[in-house]
């Protein structure tokens, strides 16, 4: 279908703006752009009953980790770990802070966000190894935090959601933590695909096919590295045994096969799936509550899919 109104009205502003590319940036000037674009578009941030921030011991260092409650701290609550986008290489837990607030509230959950190490200054492995450290200290400080340990889901958008989906890899492999359902938000997931969504988009005003080989060439120290299952999630030898999944994508979305591809392998592979395309967006559509009503739909549906999931 035709670019929605609404996505529409926005790739005006961007073109008489004159906003640039981010690809055409440094990763500094881009990690600035991306997160004032992403405030001017998610709309009024929710009030939650509390934010922390804490300090966890990561694979190189200290970590940052924000946590949201819905609630003061008087049961055990399920615990969402949300992993935020930005192609590996822009993007922190400011990033995600309206969607964390949103399905903190909706799914009545404590969220946790990381801040992990980016690209090209930290290529990969470092960021998967970085969540698996907090999934790890969510599950192992349960108890401290209010947390209920057998109700741990993962998440994530774009590059978020390719670490969320490593993440269910290495947690299957190395025996734990425990992930009851995995939210992939238009992941990437194979490092060279070669789909007809990748090669149609390619408007300098959309997230387009320059921007993914942009971040994928901060990302991978070595693109020999691209085939490695934790950073192509498609390539991995078998998804049998992972978590129940839902798989959101974009009809306008380079990434958009993909992630329609890995939703066909988990299902193949014997996983729960429901996959859901919103058509006439474009990539990033799920952080714009604020510009796009699609936004607002497909967290809704998010929610409903985390709460049924952690209940």
């Amino acid at each position: 279908m035709p670019l929605h109104p609404q996505a529409q009205a926005l790739r005006e502003r961007r073109a008489r703006a004159g906003t640039p590319p981010l690809y055409s940036l440094t990763p500094a000037e881009a990690r600035a752009a991306d997160l004032a674009d992403i405030r001017a578009s998610a709309g009024t941030p929710e009030p939650v009953a509390a934010v922390e921030e804490h300090r966890i011991a990561g694979p190189s260092g200290p970590l940052a980790v924000r946590l949201y409650r819905p609630e003061p701290p008087r049961r055990e609550l399920p615990a969402l770990l949300y992993l935020f986008g930005g192609g590996w290489t822009l993007g922190s837990p400011d990033t995600s802070d309206a969607i964390c607030r949103r399905l903190t509230n909706a799914v009545g959950c404590v969220t946790a966000s990381v801040g992990y190490r980016l690209a090209p200054e930290h290529p990969f492995p470092a960021a998967v190894h970085d969540c698996r450290a907090a999934a790890r200290w969510l599950a192992g400080q349960a108890g401290a935090l209010g947390i209920d340990a057998a109700r741990l889901a993962v998440a994530g958008d774009s590059a978020g959601g390719n670490l969320a989906a490593a993440l269910t890899l290495l947690a299957r492999d190395e025996g734990g933590p425990a992930l009851r359902h995995q939210l992939l938000v238009y992941p990437n997931t194979d490092h060279r695909a070669d789909t007809a969504s990748l090669r149609e988009h390619d408007d300098p005003l959309l997230f387009n096919r320059r921007s993914v080989a942009w971040y994928w060439g901060h990302y991978l120290a070595d693109p020999a590295d691209g085939a490695h299952p934790h950073a192509s999630p498609l390539r991995a030898p078998s998804l049998a045994g992972l978590p129940p999944a839902t798989v959101i994508t974009a009809e306008y979305d380079p990434l958009r096969d993909e992630g329609e591809r890995y939703a066909e392998a988990l299902r193949a592979a014997g996983v729960p799936v429901e996959a859901r395309r919103y058509d006439g967006v474009p990539h990033g559509f799920f952080a714009m509550t604020g510009v796009l009503d699609a936004a607002g739909e497909a967290q809704r549906y998010a929610a409903g899919r985390l709460r049924e999931a952690l209940r």
